[in-house]
């Protein structure tokens, strides 16, 4: 489980590093990430914060998996990859333009090709160590 953890850690740091230097790509090529009925936008620092959150949020789910699933890294795929489809909704939602939502979107695809397969790789060799 520490082992999860620490994987988990370094994957979220690298998805957090990830996203924020694709979020100021993204800015420095137009996207002006404005949020829908606001003058406000969102902050390159902001995007890192939040990708921070809910890579945090997919650590725990890999560990309460790992502790209590027959098959945790087949249910953490699945799980992650259902969450990440739904986490692709509210960036159309809330994004003032069209490159605004297409970056979002972006980021959030960028966010979990790191997350998930990290912790799903670190949970296969878990259950093999454990057979």
């Amino acid at each position: 489980m520490k082992r999860l953890a620490v994987t988990g850690v370094v994957a979220a740091l690298a998805a957090m590093a990830a996203t924020a230097l694709g979020a100021a790509a993204a800015r420095a090529a137009g996207v002006d990430f404005a949020v829908s009925g606001s003058d406000e936008t969102i902050p390159v620092s902001g995007v890192a914060v939040v990708t921070g959150f809910f890579s945090l949020i997919g650590i725990v789910i890999a560990l309460v998996l790992q502790r209590w699933s027959a098959r945790p890294a087949e249910r953490f795929v699945w799980s992650t990859v259902s969450l990440t489809a739904v986490s692709l909704v509210p960036p159309v939602l809330a994004a003032a333009n069209t490159t605004t939502a297409v970056a979002l979107i972006a980021l959030h695809l960028v966010a979990a090709a790191v997350m998930i397969p990290a912790l799903a790789r670190r949970m296969s060799a878990a259950e093999r160590l454990a057979v």
